[in-house]
């Protein structure tokens, strides 16, 4: 059987960067060695990219700026491949396929998406639109509500209105109103919980838009939901109308909300896989993860996560078109406790990809 060359790429211009680094390594170690060919190439913060030429166990140990060597994706399709640069030299390597295992900005917004479409170059994971508008929570809320989706209450807030100090204290005023407290003020365009801030009077919402503005120009603030975390992992093709949805999981803090620290520093936290709720309640909850999925043209992989009221309402809190692979990562587990193992999930995203 012919090897894939599938390039991975990984790190990125990124507040996720370091995510990423992990769950690459995951990937890494799960790609079957028989199949593919692996290829890895790291991006720097500063976005530059480096191929590394050793053995593939020892990637997460790499002193990169030590050992990579240039590279870059050439956008031409004729002669398609990554371009390695020693010094006056290029040489091709052929790519099949690239799996961009990189998180927020600059690697799940569409941008690397665009680049591996200019290429010719099938790519693992959402296309340009659906990695673009899912990434951007304003968007994804106004696709939600039309696909008549319930969420939370909501409002946006451009990053430019908050230099002006009456318009500051006007938003003020208008979340406290129309939201009331608790309420969590999030960047639109980041993830891993990062620049979420829980507010509960006046000073915080004044603090959880600035540190939300240094991360994003928009900005959300949603009405506080009581209720339990629930996630789903989906694969498949919604223009096919093929889509897999996995059991569903809950998230239990170990802090008052999900955040960075909570997620990825508190061993308290935990995963409850599958999540204790009725059948009949677990089918809806599969139903609305594909049914978001669907609405935004998805292609490859996501994660939708809900909440879970106190009357088991189903409330849409968002969908991750790059979901996590570290060892605590939701999706990965959420497939395992569904019967397909993390290499089997790879090897149909691939397929996926090639389709």
């Amino acid at each position: 059987m012919d090897k894939k060359n599938v390039l991975v790429l990984f790190g990125g211009a990124s507040p996720e960067h370091e995510i990423s680094k992990l769950s690459a390594d995951t990937v890494i170690k799960h790609l079957s060695e028989e199949k593919y060919h692996i290829i890895p190439v790291y991006i720097t913060q500063e976005g530059k990219w480096l191929l590394y030429d050793g053995t593939i166990d020892q990637v997460k140990n790499v002193a990169w700026e030590k050992f990579g060597t240039p590279a870059i994706l050439s956008p031409d399709r004729i002669n398609r491949g990554l371009l390695r640069i020693v010094g006056d030299k290029v040489k091709t390597i052929p790519v099949d396929v690239v799996f961009p295992v990189l998180h927020g900005e600059n690697g799940e917004d569409g941008t690397i998406q665009g680049l591996c479409q200019l290429a010719g170059i099938p790519y693992i994971g959402c296309g340009i639109l659906a990695s673009a508008v899912s990434m951007d929570k304003t968007f994804t809320k106004i696709i939600a509500e039309h696909a008549g989706i319930a969420q939370s209450k909501y409002l946006t807030v451009a990053k430019y209105e908050l230099e002006d100090p009456e318009r500051l204290e006007s938003i003020t005023k208008e979340i406290q109103n129309q939201l009331g407290f608790p309420c969590f003020i999030k960047p639109a365009c980041a993830g891993s919980s990062v620049g979420i801030t829980r507010a509960t009077n006046e000073e915080d919402i004044e603090e959880g838009l600035k540190v939300a503005a240094g991360i994003s120009n928009k900005i959300v603030v949603e009405k506080a939901v009581n209720g339990r975390e629930i996630e789903c992992g989906v694969i498949g093709i919604a223009s096919d109308d093929d889509i897999e949805v996995t059991i569903p999981g809950e998230i239990v803090s170990a802090k008052e909300f999900y955040d960075y620290e909570a997620k990825y520093h508190n061993s308290e936290s935990k995963t409850l896989i599958p999540a204790s709720i009725s059948k009949e309640i677990t089918e809806q909850i599969q139903q609305k993860a594909a049914a978001i999925f669907k609405a935004v043209d998805g292609k490859g992989l996501a994660r939708v996560d809900f909440f879970l009221d106190e009357e088991n309402n189903i409330i849409f809190n968002e969908i991750n078109t790059f979901p996590g692979f570290t060892s605590i990562s939701m999706f990965s587990m959420l497939w395992e406790a569904s019967g397909i193992p993390l290499t089997d999930v790879l090897d149909t995203l691939v397929e996926i990809a090639m389709r």
